[in-house]
């Protein structure tokens, strides 16, 4: 066993940034003269660790974009991978970003380095046999979700389920929480409470924002009339949001807040959402919801051939089994949006999916993150 331990880390965006920095944290709480270095962002860099290159570098989205920066990407990569094999770490933890970090992982590995992967890519919902070409890569998966760990172990992949960092932070919102909420939103108590999450996402928002909108005033037209809250991603989304709603006409009831996710669904009765991590947040706070997506045409086209889950939202792949009504595509209707909501703002109805969200929450236990730290240090060796 080596002096010091030291440890690799490659993140490449805000939630990879994360959660490098609770497990940077976690794993001095074990081993407090830990060495970490390689590509860190701003809260893995206050946490202590080296950046070679910084995680902004890697923050590159969509398709274009990316082929936009490859060659600089590249040049990333192989640079960072010169610097490993050079100065060599104890083990490699390479947090998301599977299209940059599992390529550097197999590399390193090959020449003899530990490897941990932090986050699953979604193998569960399409491209299950890249597990051939991960199982190269890593000596540890470690997955967010119970589901997840059962994939790689079918597959004989050394796996961990840690856990989703939100299972620590967001618990069942009470009555208490839930008038605080409406309160501090200038809401009407005799009056049922719609939040609307289209997404984060500009191109989210141009899909699902008139359809959710279109839903609102099919519950009122239907006698089912609700306060609408919606929680604003950024100024683009705001100028959306204002567009439809002078298009949807008079008569919706609807307050615009900036960011406030939690805070919406904490004072709803109920919720309309896009298929993503809010359908988590919204499950740990035992929120009754209806989940919708809508991709671009060819995007669906392409889609439809090869996802294989019968699932989308989160609870239900964490239930294995339809407890949340989702509807994706052409089936994403205003009526049918509209019908699903109105059944769940029936008091038993309601109560009966709050239940049975409150049921599918983690049981107590460590922080994911210790977890992590645990599953890092067995790997390399200082357990």
């Amino acid at each position: 066993m080596a002096a010091r331990l030291r440890v690799g880390l490659i993140a490449g965006e805000p939630s990879g940034d994360a959660l490098g920095a609770a497990l940077i944290a976690a794993l001095r709480r074990r081993v407090p003269e830990v060495e970490c270095f390689g590509i860190a962002g701003a809260a893995m860099r206050d946490a202590g660790c080296r950046a070679l290159y910084p995680a902004e570098d890697l923050a590159v989205m969509g398709i274009v974009e990316v082929l936009a920066h490859l060659p600089r990407l590249l040049r990333i990569r192989r640079g960072l991978v010169h610097q490993l094999l050079a100065d060599p770490p104890d083990v490699l933890v390479g947090i998301d970003a599977p299209d940059f970090t599992l390529p550097v992982e197999h590399r390193l590995r090959r020449a003899g380095l530990r490897t941990v992967h932090y986050v699953s890519p979604s193998v569960w919902a399409w491209r299950e046999h890249r597990i051939k070409h991960i199982a190269g890569a890593v000596d540890r998966m470690l997955t967010l979700f119970p589901f997840e760990a059962g994939i790689y172990e079918r597959h004989g992949v050394p796996v961990t389920a840690v856990g989703h960092p939100l299972h620590t932070r967001l618990s069942p919102v009470t009555a208490t929480q839930r008038t605080d909420a409406r309160t501090a939103l200038g809401l009407r108590a005799d009056l049922p409470v719609l939040a609307l999450l289209p997404g984060s996402r500009a191109g989210e928002y141009r899909r699902l924002a008139p359809l959710f909108l279109d839903t609102a005033q099919w519950l009122r037209a239907n006698g089912r009339p609700c306060q609408l809250v919606v929680p604003l991603v950024g100024s683009a989304a705001r100028a959306v949001l204002e567009t439809e709603l002078r298009r949807a006409g008079a008569g919706l009831s609807c307050t615009l807040i900036d960011g406030g996710a939690q805070q919406a669904m904490t004072a709803a009765d109920a919720v309309l959402l896009a298929s993503g991590t809010a359908t988590l947040e919204a499950m740990l706070l035992a929120r009754p919801m209806v989940v919708a997506y809508r991709l671009a045409p060819l995007t669906y086209a392409i889609a439809r051939r090869l996802v294989r889950t019968p699932h989308v939202a989160i609870p239900n792949l964490l239930a294995g089994d339809r407890l949340v009504p989702e509807f994706i595509q052409h089936a994403a209707t205003p009526a049918a949006l509209g019908a699903a909501l109105a059944g769940l703002l029936e008091p038993d109805a309601n109560a009966a999916m709050q239940a049975r969200l409150e049921a599918l929450r983690p049981p107590p236990g460590t922080d994911p993150a210790e977890r992590a730290a645990d599953a890092v240090l067995e790997v390399a060796g200082w357990t």
